[in-house]
């Protein structure tokens, strides 16, 4: 979510549309405003709750506080707005008061949906609040528009909440060709420090059940114990993290993980990157033979589609949005999420057939290539379009 706001607000900021984006403040230390979206965008950090990151559950507490802090802060400058872009459903229910305010219109998206989060949930620990579930219902039903980036997460919030299906407009994710392209994997395994002659299998993303990385493991126990498979060239590489808030999740969940690596006895096959910045990931994209997206839900699929961009083929669970953003045989291929078995004769199909696995990593770039943000940021603005209520110069106000 906080890529794909900053990626949209850099793009519109390059149109000469201002963009002003709202978030809570998690550290004092960090000016009020600050200019990291690039030309006519900005970040305002709002005081609402503790000045630290903050269990998001808890965020909804302060809400008044940082809609009032907006106000403010819009008041003091003198701005108007045209559109709302909330992302999320704590944005959602602040961009409800800030309409009363402003009289503008609300563009929604949510980028995950709680009843899904609680339907692919291994159990109570998981599960999202029925506060979220609640309030997402209500977003659904007061915003102008909401946007769906996939024809499944316009269906889903239709038939699980209740969503009126004539104001949803799918507008897929974007991805920055700038950064995310094709490197040469030599060249990018020089540049990490990773030997050249192992066959790497890449995963990218938050350290959670949710990402399914107890499935990947499974499914490279297997491709070990296999003699065929020449396991002394594997190596796994695990890049991901979160800061702050869910640090403590994170490490409970990286605990389970090493016990799962040492019960199937493929400790030395395994190396845990940490959270890598973005400049950072199109290496390791670049770097591996495959990237493994075996989440047991995502709304659109973000990392398939940077690894795509990069020229590697994708192997991901046939869920959520990675069913449209990954192309079955030919950007990589689907499998039914926690199914170890059927993983690892994907992956070995395209460790062990180098001809197969160049095919589909063109293919994948050739894929990526329409979802550029020029594309996808002129499909937003028609939204913004739709909704708008006056004819002047467009501002646009994200709250994230």
């Amino acid at each position: 979510m906080n890529v794909y706001v900053r990626d949209l607000s850099r793009e519109l900021g390059r149109r000469g549309i201002a963009v002003d984006c709202f978030t809570r403040s998690q550290n004092p230390a960090v000016p009020r405003i600050t200019k990291e979206l690039g030309p006519n965008g900005r970040v305002m950090h709002i005081p609402a709750g503790p000045e630290t990151p903050y269990d998001k559950n808890q965020v909804v507490n302060h809400l008044p506080q940082f809609v009032q802090g907006v106000l403010d802060f819009a008041r003091r400058e003198g701005l108007t707005y045209d559109v709302i872009h909330s992302h999320y459903w704590l944005s959602g229910l602040a961009a409800r008061h800030l309409r009363q305010a402003w009289g503008v219109p609300i563009v929604q998206m949510f980028h995950t949906l709680g009843q899904m989060k609680n339907a692919v949930a291994s159990g109570p620990q998981e599960w999202e609040t029925d506060r979220r579930v609640q309030a997402e219902a209500e977003v659904m039903s007061f915003a102008d528009c909401l946007v769906a980036a996939t024809p499944l997460e316009r269906a889903q919030m239709v038939w699980l909440y209740g969503a009126n299906a004539g104001k949803i407009i799918v507008v897929p994710c974007g991805v920055d060709l700038s950064l995310f392209r094709p490197v040469r994997q030599d060249e990018a395994r020089q540049i990490l420090g990773l030997p050249a002659g192992r066959r790497v299998v890449l995963f990218v993303g938050r350290i959670e059940p949710l990402k399914g990385i107890d499935t990947l493991l499974r499914a490279m126990a297997m491709l070990a114990s296999d003699g065929a498979s020449k396991q002394k060239d594997l190596s796994v590489i695990i890049v991901g993290g979160a800061p702050g808030a869910g640090a403590a999740q994170v490490k409970s969940e990286l605990e389970r993980l090493q016990r799962l690596q040492a019960e199937l006895g493929i400790e030395h096959l395994v190396t845990f990157m940490g959270a890598q910045n973005q400049d950072t990931l199109v290496y390791y994209y670049s770097a591996a033979d495959v990237t493994v997206v075996p989440s047991r839900y995502e709304s659109f699929g973000m990392v398939a589609l940077e690894a795509m961009a990069c020229g590697t083929p994708v192997i991901a669970s046939k869920v959520g949005g990675l069913a449209f953003t990954v192309q079955d045989g030919q950007t990589g291929f689907l499998v039914p999420d926690r199914d170890p078995e059927l993983l690892a004769a994907k992956i070995r199909s395209l460790l062990d057939d180098d001809d197969l696995r160049r095919r589909l990593g063109g293919q994948a770039a050739h894929w990526a290539g329409r979802f550029g943000w020029p594309v996808v940021a002129d499909q937003i603005l028609g939204v913004y379009d739709q909704v708008r209520s006056a004819a002047r110069p467009l501002a646009q106000v994200c709250s994230g």
